[in-house]
């Protein structure tokens, strides 16, 4: 699913008008009616309704709903904001039909002086002052009605979106200022501002409405942001050849753990072998011996001349992927072989966990990496990397150019998990939950990417499926054991699942 800017939106309207064809007015009432049954749904018409409507078409959109909802039997009382003297086209037609039907309890429209109804629980407030082409803070008098409304008890629904936040960047934002959805209904697509942690407080449940706008103009329009699908997933699994043998699956080489750090190496290599590769040998300080052989005996032990870290450099003629970084540790005397490793490797590589902190210590050794490589960094571990960032817009913006410019792979991992290619553009992960917030999470992505880069995924496919099947594993664990009790040792044990899901 492409997400669109501002600018897209407005130009995929032109389209729908244009090629359907169907006037405005109409493109309009078709979407009020999809709000309206969506808002019906939800309220009975015993509640009482306050609508909120701007002067542009996101005004529009609320004065319809409005008179759908009086159709209704619903009492509602409308308030239209005419500050400026003007409005849309669309938004003073579905003013003067509103007026015209007689349904609504009452209508107002505020020129200059505005005295603000009583809002109280059990109430429902309609918010249409502002749509997806605002570009600046919310000021003055709209302002302070923003804050009047999110002061109440009463709920809200946001059409289309909260009024005050902007469609992509809110860095320089007043959060304040910006109104606090219970229910946002979003038409067509989401955007890409509720993809944001910061910005979940403003819009509450996520509704994405269809209202039929053109899907020829979808695809015609070159969107730099995407919501994987999986269907698309499913479109890259690899077949498993029934006269396959192991060395035809993938060998893989993980470089992992330091001493205490033995789980994060066991967690990669179990989450890589429950992907499907062949072989896996994993290289790790001699005092792991033990409990790695005991904990995956299935996994060839390669040891490190050193007892505690990793120390030298291996070659990796023999291996079709390495993953390195978990449980690494952080010693200057890894630095150097972690390091001369990567740009040494002969096959893709997978980054992880202490591999970015290394590189955040050693910021000119970004420029060294081999083109095509993975990183998946936490924000935290990313922002060590390119400095701290204000917010999650402001980091992505950061790891798309991070991207571009090693010519790599940045997975940014969240809830709505960023694949940002070199190309620029970005997908955006659907699958996981708040469970898999626990440790050992990440090591096991760093598995489960490695194992498909083996089996020979091509890189950008490898990112897309791995990552969509991390997140699948996730909820399918948490679907039977709920979050709160997630472990990482879940989402590997929940792989075999999610491949089945996919594969059926």
């Amino acid at each position: 699913m492409k997400i669109f800017t501002s600018t897209q939106i407005k130009e995929l309207d032109r389209y729908t008008i244009e090629h359907e064809p169907i006037p405005s007015i109409d493109l309009m009432e078709r979407a009020a009616k999809a709000l309206t049954r969506a808002i019906a749904d939800t309220w009975n018409n015993s509640t009482p309704v306050i609508v909120f409507a701007g002067p542009g078409n996101n005004g529009g959109d609320a004065l319809a709903v409005a008179r759908l909802l009086g159709d209704q039997g619903y009492q509602v009382s409308a308030y239209l904001f005419n500050i400026s003297g003007h409005l849309s086209e669309e938004c003073a037609a579905n003013k003067k039909r509103l007026i015209e039907s007689k349904r609504t309890k009452a209508f107002y429209e505020i020129t200059q002086e505005f005295e603000p109804p009583h809002l109280e629980k059990g109430m429902l407030v309609i918010d249409g002052l502002f749509g997806s082409g605002l570009n600046k803070p919310l000021a003055g008098g709209f302002a302070s009605l923003v804050k009047y409304i999110n002061a109440s008890q009463a709920e809200i629904v946001a059409i289309d979106i909260p009024s005050g936040l902007m469609t992509e960047d809110n860095t320089y934002n007043i959060r304040a200022n910006i109104i606090r959805a219970t229910l946002t209904l979003t038409l067509q697509q989401p955007k890409l501002s509720f993809l944001f942690p910061e910005n979940q407080i403003f819009i509450g449940k996520l509704r994405v409405l269809d209202i039929r706008l053109s899907q020829e103009g979808i695809e015609k329009i070159e969107a730099n942001y995407t919501i994987v699908e999986e269907a698309q997933v499913r479109s890259m699994l690899l077949e498993r050849d029934p006269f396959a043998h192991k060395g035809q699956m993938g060998h893989a080489l993980l470089i992992a753990g330091s001493y205490g750090m033995a789980g994060a190496a066991i967690l990669s290599t179990r989450a890589c072998l429950r992907s499907g590769v062949g072989k896996i040998t994993v290289h790790t300080p001699k005092m792991n011996r033990n409990i790695l052989q005991i904990a995956v005996p299935e996994a060839v032990l390669q040891f490190d001349p050193e007892e505690t870290i990793f120390s030298e450099a291996v070659d990796t003629e023999d291996f079709d992927a390495l993953g390195i970084g978990p449980g690494l540790g952080q010693s200057e005397a890894t630095a150097i072989p972690l390091i001369a490793q990567m740009r040494r490797a002969t096959c893709p590589i997978v980054a992880d966990a202490d591999a970015l902190n290394i590189l955040a210590n050693h910021r000119a050794w970004l420029q060294q990496l081999p083109k095509g490589i993975i990183l998946t960094p936490h924000p935290k571990e990313f922002d060590r990397m390119e400095g701290h960032s204000a917010d999650s817009y402001e980091r992505l913006t950061k790891a798309r150019h991070l991207a571009e410019r090693i010519q790599g792979y940045v997975i940014l991992k969240g809830r709505y998990t960023a694949i940002c290619l070199p190309d620029g553009h970005v997908l955006f992960n659907p699958t996981g939950n708040a469970g898999m917030a626990t440790a050992g999470s990440g090591d096991v992505l760093t598995g489960i990417i490695t194992a498909l880069l083996a089996r020979g995924y091509e890189t950008p496919d490898a990112c897309i499926v791995g990552v969509y099947l991390h997140g699948l594993a996730g909820d399918l664990a948490a679907r039977d054991l709920g979050e709160e009790s997630l472990i990482a040792e879940d989402m590997i044990q929940y792989l075999a699942r999610a491949f089945k899901r996919l594969k059926e």
